[in-house]
């Protein structure tokens, strides 16, 4: 008899997956990008759905495990229900429960339930074998308590589906709230500027260049903290986490950043990644950071323009309509057309007013921040109770 984790109730077994799962990997495809066609069937990776194909490999319901690159913990999205036609590539599992012995959905959410990290092999990149995959332990119960315990599940999950559509409703009415403040805020070009402003193109009152790149430093201390679009967050740049790279010395004043730097993202696969600015704030670490080749480095005269009375601007529906439309493709990425964004109207208070727009600005934002703060302690504890939901399931108490 396999042992388990804890003791269950009577009537109930622990097994391994291998006993009870039949497993369909042999019919998985590496299927190349390139050699996909668009169609109506799902092309599943580790994931989730990658893309759609016309052709399939697989004809029913089954469960989908990711075999690499989940995150494998409890309640972490590292298993999937498929059902219909669909292909899977080498990256995923394909299970289905043997008939007389185990529904598809109680696999299912048992596998999002347990804690898979100790079937685990490798560091850089965890994989889950198959035979690792065979050894996972399963409460299992008679088909009928199975059956039940599934309903039961998908009722309180469905409330909890329902709390979580209401939570991103009111995350995406904060976002058009903000949006909607810096439309009021900031005119349209063509529209008559209040008393005092001015248009300006935005290269005239910005110098700006592309960064840097170099090879990476084998020792940190010799090298200097690169920023990347991987370090902006929101508005933000988070410094910790840039890459260390080498450069010439001679480089280095022409490319460091200082506090109030406005870097723009000029590369991505994402269109609407494209031309996203934030602002690097001295984290006075001592340390001198650099930008990347893929950024651009805006720095306002201070003279005339206040840098996060830009940062806002560049963030209002009118700017990001003109930096969305301002982008090229080039072997599918999102490259933007720096010229062209660079003579952009921009309408430009007197110091003063800026300064006002600004803290009126960040108060609202700081409403807004503390607004989504809750919102996302509010799903931390919806996924708190759904791992609450299938505890007491797989012990019997629900």
């Amino acid at each position: 008899m396999t042992e388990g984790p804890y003791k269950l109730p009577e009537g109930w077994r622990w097994v391994r997956l291998g006993e009870v799962c039949e497993v369909w990997d042999a019919l998985r495809k590496p299927v190349k990008k390139k050699d996909r066609r668009l169609g109506d069937v799902p092309y599943c990776g580790a994931n989730g759905i990658i893309d759609y194909v016309d052709g399939y490999t697989h004809v029913g319901e089954f469960v989908l495990l990711a075999e690499d690159g989940g995150f494998y913990g409890p309640g972490e999205p590292s298993a999937y229900m498929m059902n219909g036609r669909f292909w899977a590539n080498n990256h995923v599992h394909v299970l289905r429960g043997k008939s007389g012995y185990l529904v598809n959905q109680f696999l299912y959410y048992w596998l999002v339930f347990c804690d898979l990290r100790p079937f685990l092999t490798g560091t850089t990149r965890p994989k889950l074998t198959q035979t690792a995959m065979h050894s996972i332990p399963i409460p299992l119960p008679p088909l009928e308590e199975q059956r039940r315990i599934v309903a039961r599940v998908e009722e309180l999950m469905s409330r909890i589906r329902e709390a979580k559509r209401l939570r991103q409703e009111a995350k995406e009415e904060a976002e058009r709230l903000w949006q909607s403040i810096l439309s009021e805020t900031f005119p349209k070009p063509g529209s008559e500027l209040p008393k005092g402003w001015r248009w300006v193109r935005l290269g005239d009152v910005c110098e700006y260049r592309t960064g840097i790149w170099g090879p990476e430093a084998s020792d940190p201390t010799q090298g200097f903290p690169i920023i990347r679009s991987t370090e902006i967050e929101g508005l933000l740049i988070r410094p910790q986490t840039a890459s260390v790279r080498m450069v010439r010395r001679g480089q280095v004043d022409a490319y460091k950043l200082e506090t109030g730097d406005i870097l723009i993202n000029k590369s991505s696969g994402s269109p609407h990644l494209v031309g996203w600015p934030a602002i690097f704030e001295d984290p006075r670490d001592g340390k001198i950071y650099l930008f990347s080749n893929f950024m651009l480095r805006l720095r306002a005269d201070r003279r005339t323009l206040e840098p996060w009375f830009l940062l806002y601007y560049l963030h209002s529906p009118t700017a990001r309509s003109i930096y969305l439309g301002a982008q090229d493709t080039t072997s599918g990425l999102r490259n933007l057309r720096v010229r062209e964004f660079m003579v952009q109207p921009i309408p430009l208070p007197p110091l003063e007013e800026q300064r006002r727009i600004v803290a009126y600005l960040q108060d609202v934002q700081g409403k807004i921040r503390a607004l989504k703060e809750v919102q996302a302690q509010t799903e931390a504890e919806l996924k708190r109770l759904e791992q609450a939901i299938l505890d007491k399931a797989f012990r019997g108490e629900l």
